[in-house]
Protein backbone atom coordinates (compact mmCIF):
# COMPACT_ATOMS: atom_id res chain seq x y z
CA UNK A 1 0.00 0.00 0.00
CA UNK A 2 1.50 3.33 -0.98
CA UNK A 3 1.61 6.13 1.73
CA UNK A 4 -0.97 8.19 0.84
CA UNK A 5 -3.56 5.27 0.71
CA UNK A 6 -2.35 4.14 4.09
CA UNK A 7 -2.74 7.45 5.70
CA UNK A 8 -6.17 8.29 4.21
CA UNK A 9 -6.93 4.53 5.23
CA UNK A 10 -5.80 5.41 8.72
CA UNK A 11 -7.27 8.46 9.20
CA UNK A 12 -10.48 7.35 8.00
CA UNK A 13 -10.19 4.66 11.17
CA UNK A 14 -9.59 7.17 13.43
CA UNK A 15 -11.96 9.34 12.14
CA UNK A 16 -14.63 6.37 12.93
CA UNK A 17 -13.36 5.64 16.28
CA UNK A 18 -13.85 9.06 17.43
CA UNK A 19 -17.47 9.23 16.24
CA UNK A 20 -18.34 6.19 17.40
CA UNK A 21 -17.55 7.41 21.05
CA UNK A 22 -18.69 10.61 19.99
CA UNK A 23 -22.49 9.03 19.37
CA UNK A 24 -22.01 6.37 22.41
CA UNK A 25 -24.01 8.40 25.69
CA UNK A 26 -23.20 4.67 28.06
CA UNK A 27 -19.30 5.50 27.27
CA UNK A 28 -19.62 9.31 27.72
CA UNK A 29 -21.35 8.84 31.19
CA UNK A 30 -18.79 6.10 32.48
CA UNK A 31 -16.21 8.72 31.39
CA UNK A 32 -18.09 11.36 33.11
CA UNK A 33 -18.13 9.40 36.64
CA UNK A 34 -14.48 8.97 35.98
CA UNK A 35 -13.50 12.36 35.37
CA UNK A 36 -15.83 13.37 38.86
CA UNK A 37 -13.92 10.81 41.06
CA UNK A 38 -10.49 12.26 39.74
CA UNK A 39 -11.68 15.67 40.64
CA UNK A 40 -13.41 14.47 44.39
CA UNK A 41 -10.08 12.69 45.25
CA UNK A 42 -8.13 16.12 44.27
CA UNK A 43 -10.27 18.08 46.39
CA UNK A 44 -10.07 15.92 48.47
CA UNK A 45 -6.15 16.32 48.78
CA UNK A 46 -5.15 13.05 46.76
CA UNK A 47 -3.58 12.41 43.82
CA UNK A 48 -3.66 10.19 40.60
CA UNK A 49 -1.46 7.28 39.46
CA UNK A 50 -1.06 6.39 36.32
CA UNK A 51 0.06 2.78 34.64
CA UNK A 52 0.21 1.53 31.24
CA UNK A 53 2.53 -0.61 29.34
CA UNK A 54 4.90 0.29 25.97
CA UNK A 55 3.21 3.17 24.27
CA UNK A 56 0.17 3.26 27.12
CA UNK A 57 3.97 3.21 29.48
CA UNK A 58 4.58 6.86 27.16
CA UNK A 59 0.62 7.83 27.69
CA UNK A 60 0.49 7.47 31.63
CA UNK A 61 3.49 9.44 31.59
CA UNK A 62 2.18 11.90 29.43
CA UNK A 63 -0.34 12.37 31.14
CA UNK A 64 1.43 12.47 34.85
CA UNK A 65 3.12 15.54 32.54
CA UNK A 66 -0.01 17.44 32.11
CA UNK A 67 -1.30 17.46 35.26
CA UNK A 68 2.28 18.78 37.32
CA UNK A 69 2.87 20.56 34.54
CA UNK A 70 -0.23 22.30 32.56
CA UNK A 71 -2.53 21.33 29.89
CA UNK A 72 -4.54 24.61 28.29
CA UNK A 73 -3.21 27.13 31.38
CA UNK A 74 -1.06 28.42 33.62
CA UNK A 75 -2.04 27.14 36.95
CA UNK A 76 -0.50 25.00 40.22
CA UNK A 77 0.50 21.96 39.87
CA UNK A 78 -1.47 18.56 40.74
CA UNK A 79 0.16 15.73 42.08
CA UNK A 80 -0.07 12.83 39.69
CA UNK A 81 2.84 9.81 39.54
CA UNK A 82 3.48 7.50 36.40
CA UNK A 83 4.34 4.33 37.89
CA UNK A 84 6.38 3.42 34.83
CA UNK A 85 9.46 5.82 35.27
CA UNK A 86 11.27 4.59 38.21
CA UNK A 87 14.06 2.16 36.66
CA UNK A 88 15.28 0.87 39.60
CA UNK A 89 12.05 -0.01 41.76
CA UNK A 90 10.51 -1.71 38.55
CA UNK A 91 13.67 -3.58 38.30
CA UNK A 92 13.87 -4.28 41.95
CA UNK A 93 9.97 -5.92 41.84
CA UNK A 94 10.34 -7.37 39.00
CA UNK A 95 13.36 -8.90 39.76
CA UNK A 96 12.26 -9.98 43.05
CA UNK A 97 8.48 -10.63 42.49
CA UNK A 98 7.94 -10.64 39.09
CA UNK A 99 6.70 -8.10 36.28
CA UNK A 100 3.32 -8.87 37.17
CA UNK A 101 3.44 -7.22 40.11
CA UNK A 102 5.62 -3.77 39.26
CA UNK A 103 2.28 -1.16 39.47
CA UNK A 104 0.46 -3.57 42.47
CA UNK A 105 3.51 -3.45 45.07
CA UNK A 106 4.12 0.36 44.05
CA UNK A 107 0.33 1.25 44.85
CA UNK A 108 0.39 -1.12 48.02
CA UNK A 109 3.89 1.14 48.69
CA UNK A 110 2.51 4.58 48.10
CA UNK A 111 -1.00 5.06 47.49
CA UNK A 112 -3.62 6.41 50.51
CA UNK A 113 -7.74 6.13 50.26
CA UNK A 114 -7.06 9.72 49.10
CA UNK A 115 -5.72 8.84 45.71
CA UNK A 116 -6.89 7.22 42.60
CA UNK A 117 -5.46 5.37 39.79
CA UNK A 118 -5.77 4.94 35.90
CA UNK A 119 -4.47 1.87 34.49
CA UNK A 120 -4.20 2.17 30.58
CA UNK A 121 -4.32 -0.96 28.50
CA UNK A 122 -5.48 -1.52 24.89
CA UNK A 123 -6.27 -5.53 25.51
CA UNK A 124 -7.85 -5.21 29.14
CA UNK A 125 -5.42 -7.93 30.03
CA UNK A 126 -2.18 -6.94 30.98
CA UNK A 127 -1.39 -8.88 33.81
CA UNK A 128 0.19 -6.15 35.91
CA UNK A 129 -2.43 -3.42 35.56
CA UNK A 130 -5.07 -6.23 36.75
CA UNK A 131 -3.16 -6.95 39.72
CA UNK A 132 -2.91 -2.64 40.08
CA UNK A 133 -6.72 -2.54 39.77
CA UNK A 134 -7.14 -5.81 42.63
CA UNK A 135 -4.96 -3.80 44.72
CA UNK A 136 -6.90 -1.15 44.77
CA UNK A 137 -9.65 -2.65 45.89
CA UNK A 138 -7.04 -3.94 48.68
CA UNK A 139 -6.27 -0.29 49.35
CA UNK A 140 -9.71 1.28 48.61
CA UNK A 141 -9.04 3.74 46.42
CA UNK A 142 -11.11 3.85 42.96
CA UNK A 143 -9.48 2.38 39.54
CA UNK A 144 -10.23 4.13 36.13
CA UNK A 145 -9.31 1.77 33.37
CA UNK A 146 -8.84 2.80 29.62
CA UNK A 147 -9.04 0.05 27.06
CA UNK A 148 -10.46 -1.07 23.73
CA UNK A 149 -11.93 -4.56 22.49
CA UNK A 150 -14.27 -5.48 25.11
CA UNK A 151 -12.72 -4.26 28.08
CA UNK A 152 -10.85 -7.58 28.95
CA UNK A 153 -10.95 -8.67 32.89
CA UNK A 154 -10.13 -5.04 33.20
CA UNK A 155 -13.72 -4.54 32.78
CA UNK A 156 -14.56 -6.56 35.43
CA UNK A 157 -12.15 -5.18 37.79
CA UNK A 158 -12.12 -1.72 37.06
CA UNK A 159 -14.60 0.94 39.11
CA UNK A 160 -14.78 2.67 36.16
CA UNK A 161 -14.03 1.21 32.14
CA UNK A 162 -13.72 3.43 29.25
CA UNK A 163 -13.55 0.75 26.32
CA UNK A 164 -12.23 3.17 23.68
CA UNK A 165 -13.50 2.07 20.10
CA UNK A 166 -11.38 0.55 17.12
CA UNK A 167 -10.14 -2.46 15.92
CA UNK A 168 -6.25 -1.85 15.84
CA UNK A 169 -4.23 -0.95 18.87
CA UNK A 170 -2.76 2.41 17.17
CA UNK A 171 -6.37 3.74 16.73
CA UNK A 172 -6.96 2.55 20.42
CA UNK A 173 -4.33 4.67 21.67
CA UNK A 174 -5.45 7.60 19.77
CA UNK A 175 -8.38 7.68 21.68
CA UNK A 176 -6.80 6.62 24.84
CA UNK A 177 -4.98 10.32 24.03
CA UNK A 178 -8.32 12.18 23.58
CA UNK A 179 -9.59 10.91 26.86
CA UNK A 180 -6.61 11.61 28.87
CA UNK A 181 -6.02 15.12 27.62
CA UNK A 182 -10.16 16.02 28.42
CA UNK A 183 -10.18 14.18 31.40
CA UNK A 184 -6.90 16.87 32.70
CA UNK A 185 -8.54 19.67 31.26
CA UNK A 186 -11.93 18.54 32.99
CA UNK A 187 -9.79 18.71 36.05
CA UNK A 188 -8.31 22.13 35.67
CA UNK A 189 -11.50 23.37 35.04
CA UNK A 190 -13.15 22.13 38.17
CA UNK A 191 -10.06 22.57 40.99
CA UNK A 192 -8.87 25.82 39.64
CA UNK A 193 -12.20 27.45 37.77
CA UNK A 194 -13.16 28.26 34.24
Amino acid sequence: MDPIARLKKNLAASIAAKQELAADPGRQEIFARAVNAVIERYHGGGRIYIAGNGGSAADAQHLAAEFVSKLARDRAPLPAEALTTDTSILTAIGNDYGFDLVFSRQLAGKATPKDIFLGITTSGQSPNILKALEQCRITGIPSIVFCGRDGGKAATKADYCIVAPGAATSTIQELHIVLAHTLCECVEAAVFGG
